[in-house]
């Protein structure tokens, strides 16, 4: 994603690497976490936590992409959560989907929402004789 990149709901939020944040984030565009933000993120749209970002506190959004650290007591995501490879999430997930990258570790609980399980076949009785 590029910093300068348009989005529906307005420009990219950065908080830099060697930034802290302390208070909660309320945003209807992207934001992108390279520093540390210990406090709530509400987004309209997507949040990155990047390899050396760090979140500690709750998250709302669309779509989330995690490379680094979260720790929270919730994280309620609409579309898809994206764990990479890097990524250390502690806590629990509510999710229309997720994807787990090998070497991403996870601690907590997954729930998936509007999860749509396919009803089993129709399987045909023999005819009694």
């Amino acid at each position: 994603m590029k910093e300068n990149e348009q989005r529906e709901y307005g420009v990219v939020n950065v908080i830099a690497n060697g930034t802290q944040l302390e208070g909660n984030v309320i945003t209807n565009g992207d934001i992108r976490v390279d520093g540390v933000v210990k406090g709530n993120i509400v987004s309209k749209a997507k949040v990155i936590v990047g390899r050396e970002g760090r979140v500690d506190g709750n998250i709302t959004c669309s779509n989330i992409e995690i490379e680094g650290h979260v720790s929270a007591e919730s994280l309620n995501v609409s579309n898809l959560i994206s764990l990479k490879a890097t990524a250390n999430m502690a806590g629990n997930i509510t999710a229309g989907k997720i994807a787990i990258e090998p070497g991403a570790e996870f601690s907590g609980n997954c729930k998936m929402q509007n999860a749509k399980v396919p009803a089993p076949p129709h399987v045909p009785q023999p005819e009694k004789k």
